[in-house]
């Protein structure tokens, strides 16, 4: 199990530190960028909510066996690249803190920090924890109104995203967290 936690922790530090390198270079067009990621995560909500079938389909891949414990990394960095729950509103929230900040360590630090919250339920489940267990399954009964839910949030915040409003709310914000230093 956390050789699989390792596998995705690998794309998800190599994806925030590309953006705090990247953000360095791109910060004069950030405007921009931000209205098109904003049309992006419209289309992501809009998949969300159902729309767009050929975004709906699975695909799954099958790491035989024989690969043994080479494997398990394998499937990790699978996850992290296809996942699509993974690529949700906190891990663009934590690509844009690195975009903005434009520092590739602290990036890394924050793409480690997002794969621990990621992979400790996983963990919590490998080991047994009943709380846990019921957790997912309530989740998997529900799927289609956590889906929904979702959806819509996503649209909002695609929309405040094209409009402009979202960077001039993350200008507001800034102005005043500005004095407040991040742990990470």
């Amino acid at each position: 199990m956390l050789l699989f936690i390792f596998g995705f922790s690998i794309v998800f530090v190599f994806i925030t530190a590309l953006s705090g390198t990247v953000g360095v270079f791109l910060l004069q067009w950030g405007d921009l960028i931000t209205r098109i990621l904003g049309v992006i995560i419209i289309m992501m909500g809009l998949v969300f909510l159902g729309f767009f079938g050929f975004a709906q389909r699975e695909l799954r891949f099958h790491i035989d066996s024989k690969y043994g414990i080479v494997g398990a990394p394998l499937l990790g960095i699978a996850l992290g690249i296809g996942w699509a729950p993974c690529m949700g509103p906190t891990l663009a929230a934590i690509v844009a803190i690195s975009f903005n900040a434009g520092d590739p360590v602290r990036a890394s630090f924050l793409g480690l920090a997002y794969s621990l919250g990621l992979g400790i339920p996983f963990l919590l489940v490998a080991l047994g924890f009943g709380w846990a267990t019921k957790t997912i399954g309530f989740l998997r009964r529900h799927i289609r109104v956590v889906n929904a839910i979702g959806g819509v949030l996503l649209l909002a915040l695609g929309a405040l995203m094209v409009s402009g409003i979202w960077t001039d709310i993350m200008s507001r914000l800034t102005a005043v967290m500005g004095t407040v230093i991040l742990p990470l």
